[in-house]
């Protein structure tokens, strides 16, 4: 298939190369100079601009930092033309950046009105899971489009689930993203609390990830260095997921929050928690470095690494 794929970011690019490894001919664009350099240097067809990619595309994937982006591209808002009218009658809109559930769904009807079909379908599994093609999807939108879609998803991707409408895509993503960041931030806790206790970082990783305190936040992301030699604690917090993206996605959660009236407390004291992270280091770390202020907010300022 044509593929115009916009934002060539750590996450887009690897995403661009695993369709283009699958046989797509896919075009590229970035607003950023480096990221287009990067991606002519990985092999990747550039276009000229966005809506010149759009043009040609049977499929038009945008992976942006936020809805506003999105919106202003579809509608031409920022200058220079729309998506949604330089491309052909019955595009394909995948949007896969992660945005609020109310911006998604205008975006839906943006394409919709415009003679277009889309579905959300912000991804998991960081820059590692784009890199081997294994990042999951959460897909809203017709089933019709969804399995139009889904070889595109599976060469991106290892678990690809349609969870309904226009939106809920959007919606299956701040849930699971409030539940990763109320588990990482209890897992640092626990191993803080382990060294005070003297207990050692391998011995609490072997009792923990085979009882009931398992988790991904443990087993795939652990905090401290030695227990799972691949996790970002390994790599001097060097980000798989950042603690400012952590904050961001949280932010959504709290909008969400906010119009549904959930009583959500652990999920929005993880919210303060990250937007405080993310203010300094934290938006350049990965999100599980969060064991670092909470070594150093504990009692005694004790940072000892059993």
């Amino acid at each position: 298939m044509k593929i115009a794929f916009l934002g060539l970011g750590h996450m887009g690019l690897p995403m661009a190369l695993s369709l283009s490894g699958a046989g797509h001919e896919v075009s590229g664009f970035d607003v950023s100079a480096a990221s287009l350099d990067a991606a002519a240097q990985s092999g990747l067809a550039i276009a000229a601009s966005g809506v010149a990619a759009a043009r040609d595309a049977e499929v038009v994937i945008t992976m942006f930092q936020t809805g506003r982006q999105v919106l202003d591209a579809y509608t031409g808002a920022g200058g220079g033309g729309g998506l949604l009218e330089a491309a052909a009658p019955g595009t394909l809109f995948l949007d896969c950046s992660t945005i609020a559930v109310d911006e998604a769904q205008a975006a839906h009807e943006l394409a919709t009105t415009a003679g277009h079909r889309m579905l959300d379908a912000p991804v998991s599994g960081g820059v590692v899971g784009a890199e081997n093609a294994t990042l999951a999807f959460m897909v809203g939108g017709s089933e019709v489009d969804f399995e139009a879609a889904r070889p595109l998803l599976e060469a991106m991707g290892r678990r690809v689930v349609h969870c309904g409408g226009p939106g809920l895509g959007q919606a299956a993503k701040m849930c699971n993203n409030m539940i990763l960041a109320v588990s990482q931030i209890v897992v640092a806790e626990a191993f803080v609390l382990g060294e005070r206790l003297g207990l050692s970082h391998q011995a609490l990783f072997d009792v923990a990830s085979n009882a009931s305190g398992q988790c991904w936040a443990l087993t795939t992301n652990c905090p401290v260095p030695g227990p799972v030699p691949t996790s970002p604690a390994n790599n001097d917090y060097r980000p798989g997921f950042s603690g400012a993206l952590m904050a961001k996605d949280l932010g959504l959660a709290e909008q969400a929050v906010g119009l549904t009236g959930v009583e959500a407390r652990m999920g929005m004291l993880a919210r303060e928690i990250y937007r405080e992270f993310a203010e300094g280091d934290g938006s350049r770390q990965d999100f599980s470095g969060i064991i670092n202020t909470i070594r150093a907010e504990s009692a005694g300022g004790d940072e000892r690494t059993a």
